[in-house]
């Protein structure tokens, strides 16, 4: 008797993943908790245990990517029950049901099977059939560069021009007066042309942040701070944690002595604390929107954007509130190094009630970010500079900063939200209670 092992859900937004590599062949035998094979995930490539023990049979090949609970193995005594086995590299039938001819055969809706001969089959991956439907080409004109010849993502990517469905395409439009531009000749126009592959990564971020903007229906606020006493603030942690630049003896001890200066709490790290802070008091504005209905969470885990190479990730510090402002600092610089050199594990992108993202430090003044659904809400910071306020009847230099609250009308109305964003503004006014 045979167990089926199927496409596990390795991060909370996992949909699909890809088989990087068999860390087991065909026919040898796992143990259970033995590592089994490595699997890119959207947001990190993990290595998955076997749960079972026995003889393995693979019902997928490395490169195939599959929907989560689609089966990719079986473990038994390699006798018996195969019902649930598909030739190596296809696609298998849920247990329990049964394929659609759709699934089965990779035919778009409505045509027959590969656009060809009833019954034929094409050989593709579920996210080259997604593509192929989406984009509107036919399956039966591709050649597949998978293995066994299958259809994968990269052959949809670049199909042959015979692929794409024309039915109905009107003709692009030259210069007035002109003849319609044949294809050929709009693509000489637009000059040499590269075509680049969206890694896993950048193709979740497109489509949950498409879908937070189809889906939620937003509002923003915007509030102007004097950060005066915050920079002020910052120059007395960073006098304490290296006493040596700032030319005065640091009289600490024990685990005091010398904090390093990497722990110095940035101006994002007090808005994180601050944004934390203020949760506490609004619960409303630390919930999720699922299925019709409100999630309040009892935990405040706030996530930080970090910018990494082609693509923008969110690691979260958990239990915000309940950490010191060097702990922040520590926690979101470390986090920020993973998430760079791609060490990054899905736990640490999880997970997250509340997001603060900053552009400040590429002189940004203020912006509107995405809400990361199911979040409430977003907090967009803008740059710290010195400007020309009015004070006491008279113009003056003081640090100011933007902040930028993105709101999901479901769950946060105006008024709430207002309370909120003006929480965290006091809190950063007087940043005395961002270090108790």
């Amino acid at each position: 008797m045979s167990e089926i092992i199927v496409m596990p859900r390795l991060s909370d937004t996992m949909e699909e993943g890809t088989i990087l590599r068999w860390l087991k062949g065909e026919g040898e035998t796992v143990a259970r908790g033995e590592e089994l094979v490595e699997i890119e995930t959207d947001k990190a490539t993990m290595t998955y245990e076997s749960d079972q023990a026995g003889v393995l049979r693979l019902l997928a090949a490395e490169g195939d990517t599959l929907a989560v609970g689609q089966p990719i193995a079986t473990v038994g005594d390699g006798h018996g029950d195969e019902a649930a086995g598909a030739p190596q590299g296809g696609t298998a039938a849920p247990q329990g049901g049964t394929a659609t001819p759709e699934a089965d055969t990779g035919t778009p809706r409505g045509g027959a099977p590969g656009g060809g001969t009833a019954g034929e089959r094409v050989r593709a991956s579920p996210l080259a059939r997604r593509m192929a439907r989406e984009g509107g080409i036919e399956l039966a004109g591709l050649h597949g560069s998978g293995p066994g010849g299958r259809i994968v993502k990269a052959d949809v990517l670049r199909p042959a021009p015979a692929a794409r469905a024309s039915a109905g395409a009107p003709a692009a439009q030259g210069p007035a007066g002109t003849a319609p531009w044949a294809p050929d000749e709009i693509a000489r126009a637009k000059g040499e042309t590269r075509v680049l592959e969206l890694t896993r990564l950048q193709q979740t971020v497109a489509r949950r942040m498409a879908e937070s903007k189809a889906t939620i229906p937003d509002f923003t606020l915007e509030i102007e701070l004097d950060m005066e006493e915050c920079v002020a603030l910052r120059a007395q942690l960073k006098e304490i944690a290296n006493p040596a630049a700032a030319g005065t003896p640091y009289r600490g001890t024990g685990e005091h002595a010398e904090p390093p200066p990497e722990a110095v709490p940035t101006y994002n790290d007090m808005v994180v604390k601050a944004a934390a802070l203020a949760l506490r008091e609004h619960p409303l504005a630390n919930g999720s929107y699922r299925d019709g209905k409100l999630q309040l969470h009892s935990r405040i885990n706030v996530g930080v954007a970090v910018a990494s190479e082609g693509a923008l990730v969110v690691p979260t510090v958990f239990d915000t509130e309940e950490k010191s402002l060097g702990e922040i600092a520590r926690e979101t610089s470390a986090l920020a190094a993973r998430v760079r050199d791609g060490s990054i594990t899905p736990p640490e992108l999880g997970g997250g009630t509340f997001t603060v993202s900053n552009l400040g430090m590429f002189g940004i003044r203020s912006f509107a970010a995405i809400i990361n659904p199911p979040q409430a809400a977003i907090l967009s910071v803008g740059a710290l500079a010195p400007r020309a306020v009015v004070r006491d009847g008279e113009i003056v230099a003081r640090h100011t900063m933007s902040l930028t609250l993105v709101c999901d009308h479901r769950i946060l109305y105006g008024a709430e939200a207002a309370r909120f964003l003006a929480r965290i503004g006091e809190l950063l006014e007087a940043p005395a209670a961002l270090t108790l």
